[in-house]
C-alpha cells in the first residue's frame, strides 16, 4: 500500500473498488463519470504496478481473479473507513461554530437565558443549542458538548468541574410574611409551623429525598420540625413562582434568584445557608467554541 500511495495510485484503487462492485466496466465508468476506456486504462496501469492480474476478461464481462477478490475485500473496507472518517470530520467541522448544551430548565430560565445576549454580543458566530428537557440532566450520554448539572458535593465525574457553589434561602411573598410574623423568630412551635405551606423542589438530583433541601435547612438551624408536607414540584423555579404567588414558602437556590429580593417580589427573614451542592460543568468536546463558552460562563460567575 505504501508503494501504491507513493506512486499516486489511490485513484486507480478507488476505480478498482467501483468496478468490483458493478462487475462491469461500463457501469463503473458511468458511476465514476469516466469513459470506459479511461477506466480500463487505470485498471491496466494498476495491474502493471501490482505485478498480478485483478480481473479475468471474457466476452460477457469481467470477473475477479483470486488475488483480485482478496484485494477488493481489503481495499473496500479501508476506503469505507476513510470515507466514514472524512464524513465525521466534515460534520465536526460544521459543528465547530456551535455548542450543544444540556442543563436543567430551572438553571436555563433563571440564570443562563437572561445572560445569553452578552455571549452573543461577544461571539456572534457561535450558536448555542440549549437542551433543557427534564428536571435532571443525564450526563452519562454523549449527545452534548457541555452540560451543567446540579449535584451534591463531591460530584465524582471524570469530566466534571465545579462551576458554581450553591446556597439555600427560604423565600415567600411579602404578604405571606406579614400573615406569619413569627417566622422572624429563632424557634417555632409545632402549631405555628403547621400553619405554613412548604414548597419543595422534589428532584434536586437523582434519588434525593423529596424534602431534602428543607431537611438540610432544619438540620442547619437545629430544628426538629416535620418537612415532608406541602406542595412538591419537579423544578425549583416552579416552587419559587408558587412562593411569589403567595402559596407558601419555597426553598430557593441563590443562583436562581435574579432581582426578586431587590424588587420585593420575594422576601426572607433568614440568611442563606450552604447547600453542600452546586452546578458542575461536564465536558464532552474540546474545541474553540466550547472553550469560548466556558470562559464566558466563568466570567459571568465571577462578576
Amino acid at each position: 500500500m505504501t508503494t501504491l500511495i507513493k506512486s499516486s495510485h489511490l485513484a486507480a484503487l478507488y476505480t478498482f473498488v467501483e468496478v468490483g462492485k458493478h462487475t462491469s466496466l461500463t457501469a463503473a465508468a458511468k458511476q465514476l463519470c469516466l469513459t470506459t476506456g479511461a477506466v480500463s486504462q487505470q485498471l491496466l496501469q494498476l495491474e502493471q504496478q501490482l505485478g498480478f492480474s485483478l480481473f479475468e476478461r471474457h466476452s460477457r464481462g469481467i470477473r475477479f481473479t483470486d488475488k483480485g477478490r482478496q484485494l477488493h475485500q481489503c481495499v473496500s473496507v479501508h476506503l469505507g473507513e476513510i470515507e466514514a472518517e472524512v464524513g465525521r470530520l466534515r460534520q465536526e467541522q460544521g459543528r465547530a461554530q456551535e455548542v450543544r448544551l444540556k442543563l436543567t430548565p430551572s438553571f436555563a430560565f433563571k440564570w443562563l437565558v437572561p445572560k445569553l445576549d452578552s455571549f452573543h454580543q461577544q461571539y456572534p458566530e457561535i450558536q448555542i443549542q440549549i437542551f433543557a428537557e427534564g428536571a435532571l440532566v443525564n450526563s452519562d450520554t454523549r449527545d452534548f458538548d457541555l452540560a451543567i448539572d446540579y449535584r451534591p458535593h463531591p460530584y465524582r465525574h471524570p469530566n466534571a468541574e465545579l462551576l458554581l457553589d450553591e446556597s439555600l434561602l427560604p423565600v415567600m411573598s411579602g404578604k405571606y410574611l406579614l400573615a406569619h410574623p413569627w417566622l422572624s423568630k429563632a424557634n417555632y412551635t409545632q402549631q405555628e409551623w403547621a400553619s405554613v405551606v412548604l414548597l419543595h423542589d422534589a428532584m434536586p438530583w437523582e434519588k434525593a429525598a423529596r424534602d431534602f433541601e428543607w431537611l438540610s435547612w432544619m438540620a442547619e438551624r437545629r430544628l426538629d420540625l416535620p418537612t415532608d408536607r406541602g406542595h412538591f414540584f419537579n423544578r425549583t423555579d416552579m416552587a419559587m413562582s408558587a412562593a411569589e404567588a403567595g402559596v407558601g414558602i419555597a426553598m430557593a437556590r441563590m443562583a436562581l434568584i435574579d432581582n426578586e429580593l431587590e424588587s420585593g417580589r420575594l422576601v426572607s427573614p433568614f440568611q442563606p445557608i450552604k447547600a453542600n451542592a452546586g452546578y458542575y460543568l461536564i465536558r464532552n468536546s474540546e474545541n474553540d467554541s466550547t472553550a469560548a463558552f466556558i470562559a464566558w460562563l466563568k466570567r459571568q460567575i465571577n462578576n
